[in-house]
């Protein structure tokens, strides 16, 4: 059983040109579309991190204000950090859900079909 699905799998990657896939018009919208979304998020988040990270080292009287009894700024600017990293995670699925998705499962609908075009000329052979 276990060969079996091995050799089908085999099978299913010399029926798929994959190459021709990358460089396909829709596969290349989708990473610029992916790109375009994921790089200035990155690029904000290191700058906030950093940003965190600097103050935490060179401005310690502004990281030491107390906000309220034990809480200070560091420790505001610190929870912001995870809230920042959940948001970020909510918001990437959403436009994954929205704008990658749809392109993505027209591209593996399409690789399906080829391999079940060329499964079904080989059983007839």
């Amino acid at each position: 059983m276990g060969n079996d699905a091995l050799s089908a799998e085999e099978t299913n990657r010399s029926i798929v040109d994959y190459r021709a896939v990358q460089q396909s018009e829709r596969f290349q919208r989708l990473r610029r579309r992916q790109r375009g979304f994921v790089f200035p998020v990155l690029g904000a988040c290191l700058v906030w991190y950093l940003a965190y990270v600097l103050l935490a080292s060179y401005a310690h009287d502004f990281m030491s204000t107390p906000v309220f009894g034990s809480v200070n700024v560091a420790m505001l600017l610190g929870l912001a950090q995870v809230v920042t990293t959940f948001a970020v995670t909510t918001w990437y699925v959403s436009f994954a859900n929205r704008r990658l998705d749809p392109i993505a499962s027209e591209i593996r609908e399409e690789i399906e079909a080829e391999i079940a075009d060329a499964s079904s000329a080989e059983a007839t052979r």
